[in-house]
């Protein structure tokens, strides 16, 4: 008895200690120990020499996008929804006049899409030179961009129109603003592309993905515009 108390104390300890050493990979070179697998990889991480650091993989911001996007699309999914029924189900809508100014926004973000674009193909002809102008110019629209949607709401403002004026000029807000703060995140991406080497595939799957999410900005703005122009 005294045995297998004594058995049942040590258990913890043990089952401990080894998966500290499975964690860690100091479990000496034994089989399925880390110490075989990292003397296999000799210290790469996901297929790039490295001396101790993490890479992030390259299927990560393809992923990553995608996951933000599928999140994106939600949404506004459920702003849409609830903006056909409001609008269906009261008698206080009234037509909002889209300020003029979007027509030049919407040129401007279609026009940062062509230059990405362009910029894209640059680099696969290795031109980095000509990448880095053509995607600085992509961001110097996408900034544009943002300016014009803020005169747009100063047009509204002089107006007297706000947020809480009618139910159309509120969801014209809120549909505005959501847009422009994920717009805002997809220049950080672009910036985050724009400063760092082009070196490797990563840096490549993270110039294709930041692509990814801006393409689909501007097409989720040309339907927010269609929305407010057409669907009221």
């Amino acid at each position: 008895m005294s045995n297998l108390l004594g058995a049942f104390q040590r258990m913890p300890s043990t089952i401990v200690s080894n998966e500290v050493e499975l964690i860690t990979g100091s479990g000496g070179s034994g089989p399925g120990r880390g110490g075989e697998a990292g003397g296999n990889n000799g210290g790469r991480g996901d297929g790039s020499g490295s001396s101790g650091s993490s890479h992030i993989p390259e299927r990560t911001y393809a992923t990553g996008v995608t996951v933000a996007l599928a999140a994106i699309i939600m949404l506004f999914m459920a702003l849409v929804s609830a903006f056909i029924v409001r609008k269906g189900a009261s008698n206080d809508w009234t037509f909002l006049i889209v300020p003029k100014i979007l027509w030049l926004n919407t040129v401007i973000l279609i026009a940062s899409s062509w230059t990405l674009m362009h910029s894209r193909k640059l680099l696969a002809t290795k031109d980095l030179s000509g990448f880095r102008s053509w995607w600085v110019v992509t961001l110097a629209l996408g900034f544009l961009f943002l300016i014009g949607q803020l005169l747009a709401w100063r047009t509204l403002v002089k107006e007297g129109v706000y947020l809480s004026t009618n139910p159309s000029s509120s969801f014209f807000y809120v549909f505005t603003a959501a847009h422009g703060l994920h717009l805002l995140g997809g220049l950080i991406g672009l910036i985050h592309v724009a400063i760092r080497p082009l070196k490797g595939r990563r840096q490549l799957a993270a110039t294709d993905a930041a692509g990814m999410y801006w393409h689909f900005m501007d097409g989720l703005w040309v339907f927010i515009f269609l929305l407010f122009y057409l669907g009221q």
